[in-house]
Formats: structure tokens, sequence, C-alpha cells
């Protein structure tokens, strides 16, 4: 899945560049999947449709609900750089994550 508080024509190109094969995300959410409060827009993980005691989000900044704090992983922002492996460092993380 991809969540973003992005509006949805952004989301749409943001995935022809991440999976331009349409093989990799199965569900793309943005900004009208989010819940409004005072002006910022927050991702509510219960769009998903998932239990959330198995869903786990990474993202740079904590945009969840308070009650789903504990499903977020904050990773840095992407800069653009093509070097960056922030994402492979947290692999091992994953994989104790999926074996739990």
């Amino acid at each position: 899945f991809i969540y973003t508080t992005a509006k949805k024509d952004y989301a749409k190109k943001l995935l022809e560049v991440l999976d331009p094969k349409k093989k990799l995300i199965r569900r793309c959410l943005s900004q009208h999947d989010c819940v409004c409060s005072q002006g910022c827009y927050w991702k509510d993980l219960t769009q998903l449709g998932r239990d959330l005691a198995r869903t786990v989000a990474l993202d740079h900044t904590m945009q969840g609900f308070p009650a789903q704090a504990a499903n977020w992983i904050q990773v840095p922002p992407w800069s653009g750089d093509p070097e960056d492996e922030e994402l492979l460092r947290l692999i091992p993380v994953l994989e104790q994550l999926s074996q739990a």
C-alpha cells in the first residue's frame, strides 16, 4: 500500500514512478482517504481495512492518530539521493516483525 496526504493526481504520478508495471503496489490511498482536522490531513490506518495488530507504517512524519502511534516507524525523509539505503537498513526489523 501507498498512503499519502498528497492529492490523488500526485499519488498517481508517484505510482507511475514506483511501480510502472503495476505489479508491486496493490492499493494507493491519498488525501481523500485521510482525515482533515484543523486544516491538517492525518493518515488513519483503519482506512487500510487490515488488522492494526499486524500493520506497520513507515513514514518520515508521524501522521497517524495517537491511538495508532505503535504502528508507525519513523524514517528520514528521502532527498532523492539514489545512494540512500535507509529502507534497506529496516529489513532486519521488518523481518522480526513478520515473525512475531
